[in-house]
């Protein structure tokens, strides 16, 4: 790397922290979550403008495998938080509704999806037709569980009840699409590994879950009840987060995964883990995505697409939206819940955003998608994204944003005054008693 490309290099990370910081502004001013200005941002700065010379001025090739590594690192660190936001105890608490809305958001997505896969494999030859079908069904079904809790927050929806069901069945929808991309990388045989390697992810995952998770919880421990963390803590949680990182891709799979792996086997119990680690984590992630927008900004040439391009876009974007929306409103009603809530839920669901560029970049890598498919995919995650904010206004009411609590207890009021209406009611039924009752009965006997 020559001193011109240090330069060039040191310039381009201030140009992407500068179109990251206006586009997010203008994102937010429209009502969406700054991540969309940053990923139409980079898309734009990429290849689709002026057939590929402004990227080519602004991000020369020799420069391009540098902001690779460092959006790379980036992805590690993001990955790592959206594991570690994972929580297991919401995700026991929220009953039969959650269950309903993780079955339906999965199911129809999936099975549309492979419908879908079948009509777009047509001339194309991927790595894997199997890795392939399954790959697509997995692209449509997933939800953005970081751009929804954003979502959430900036509309007063993350402590309600409706926002913790959609949190709750995002985060399931996450494990499982993680999960079903690494059964894509068996099918695919990516990486030039064998199948027996890719194998040892099992005993990896459960030697982190018996052996590293109490390793950590020591070494994040302070000694004492409610005490800071220690100063070394962050060097442990980073150093076991790279080598996780590495291990998944030596054995075969994607970094994302042991990156994703790692962020969820860390203690939430530890003392200072969300005061002093998350945000330094997040801070730093702040700084290196927008690279990671700009690196997958350079895979996606809109301006090629043509008119089968476009049909094969609007199919996309019909079945992504349909199976989502409808699967999730489906699962809710199924389990009792209001039709206007259920489309509220629905409309959160779709929401893909960065977690559906994150799987679309691996499939990229490991040959399922060429060029033309994966743009068309990065436009179906950037519209779904930008869907939820203009439908939240139509369906979602003010009393949507009540704490779970206040919630509970005004459902428990409604359950005491429809019980008592339904006691007056059997009252009536039973026939008059008292000197109401001796009043008609004289009456009945005189006549």
């Amino acid at each position: 790397m020559t001193e011109f490309d240090v330069a060039v290099l040191f310039a381009d990370l201030s140009l992407i922290l500068l179109m990251a910081r206006v586009a997010g502004r203008v994102a937010h001013r429209l009502g969406q979550p700054a991540v969309i200005g940053e990923i139409v941002g980079g898309v734009l700065l990429g290849p689709t403008l002026f057939h590929g010379a402004l990227a080519h001025l602004l991000f020369p090739v020799e420069v391009r495998p540098y902001l690779s590594a460092l959006a790379d690192l980036g992805l590690v660190l993001f990955m790592f938080v959206v594991g570690l936001e994972v929580d297991f105890g919401r995700l026991r608490g929220c009953g039969r509704i959650a269950a309903g809305t993780v079955l339906g958001s999965a199911a129809v997505p999936l099975a549309l999806g492979a419908l879908l896969a079948l009509h777009l494999l047509g001339e194309r030859h991927p790595a894997s037709r199997a890795g392939f079908i399954l790959f697509i069904a997995v692209a449509v079904s997933v939800t953005a569980f970081p751009v929804l809790a954003r979502i959430l927050t900036d509309r007063s929806m993350n402590g309600s009840w409706l926002g913790t069901i959609a949190l709750t069945s995002a985060a399931a929808c996450d494990l499982f699409a993680w999960a079903a991309l690494a059964v894509v990388q068996v099918l695919t045989g990516s990486g030039g590994r064998t199948h027996w390697m890719v194998l040892l992810v099992v005993p990896y995952g459960l030697l982190l879950f018996t052996r590293g998770r109490p390793l950590l919880a020591r070494a994040l421990s302070s000694g004492r009840p409610g005490g800071p963390a220690p100063a070394g803590g962050l060097a442990v949680v980073l150093t076991g987060l790279l080598v996780s990182a590495a291990v998944t891709q030596v054995l075969g799979l994607h970094f994302v995964l042991g990156a994703f792996l790692f962020g969820l086997v860390v203690p939430r119990e530890a003392a200072g883990l969300k005061s002093v680690l998350l945000p330094r984590v997040q801070f730093t992630t702040t700084l290196l995505l927008p690279v990671y927008f700009i690196v997958a900004g350079l895979n996606a040439d809109l301006s090629r697409i043509g008119m089968s391009g476009l049909a094969d876009l609007g199919l996309i974007l019909a079945v992504a939206v349909t199976g989502k929306f409808a699967g999730t409103w489906l699962g809710a009603r199924s389990q009792g819940l209001d039709a206007r809530r259920s489309a509220v839920l629905a409309t959160l669901m779709n929401t893909r955003g960065l977690t559906e560029l994150i799987a679309l970049s691996v499939g990229l890598q490991i040959g399922l998608l060429d060029r033309g498919l994966y743009s068309e995919m990065v436009v179906m995650a950037v519209v779904t994204t930008v869907m939820t904010g203009p439908l939240l206004r139509c369906f979602a009411r003010p009393d949507d944003r009540l704490p779970m609590k206040q919630e509970h207890d005004q459902g428990q009021e409604q359950e005491r005054h429809q019980e008592h209406e339904h006691e007056q009611e059997q009252r009536y039924e039973r026939g008059p008693t008292g000197l109401e009752g001796g009043a008609r009965w004289c009456c009945r006997g005189r006549h």
